[in-house]
């Protein structure tokens, strides 16, 4: 047997809502990718060329090897603090969502979508230091 409250239906997340909880999970995301990718281009370099060398392992198997992967992971999940604590003095609130409008389909949706395409934003600002490498492969292919 229902009681009554359980009865009581809850209105849907209104699309303004459903934009904040957007925004709310994609801001941090986009620091987080933008970090993770620049970290990851500029220390996977110096990691292929300082490592890779010593080891005598190829291109290919330098950018998949562990230390390298160690070294991201460490390195973005000890930024993801700073990103959010600079998204919440961005004054990033949290939405005002009831417990069973935060659990529904389309609030989960919107909280996805906002993750995957604010990391995606972030990965593709975050490749910037490829703009430097350029010029360094010019040189090497001039030379041989």
């Amino acid at each position: 047997i229902l009681t009554s409250l359980e009865k009581l239906e809850v209105a849907p997340p209104s699309p303004g809502q459903l934009k904040h909880v957007f925004f709310h999970n994609a801001l941090p995301f986009v620091g987080f990718g933008f970090l993770d990718n620049a970290i990851m281009i500029a220390a996977g370099t110096q990691i292929e060329l300082s490592i890779g060398v010593v080891l005598g392992i190829s291109t290919m198997a330098g950018k998949y090897c562990q230390i390298q992967n160690c070294l991201f992971l460490f390195s973005s999940s000890s930024l993801a603090g700073y990103v959010e604590a600079l998204a919440s003095r961005l004054g990033l609130s949290i939405p005002d969502l009831t417990p069973k409008q935060a659990d529904m389909w389309q609030t989960r949706l919107s909280a996805h979508l906002g993750k995957a395409i604010g990391v995606t934003i972030g990965c593709i600002l975050g490749m910037f230091p490829l703009l430097f490498f350029g010029d360094e492969e010019e040189k090497l292919e001039e030379k041989n």
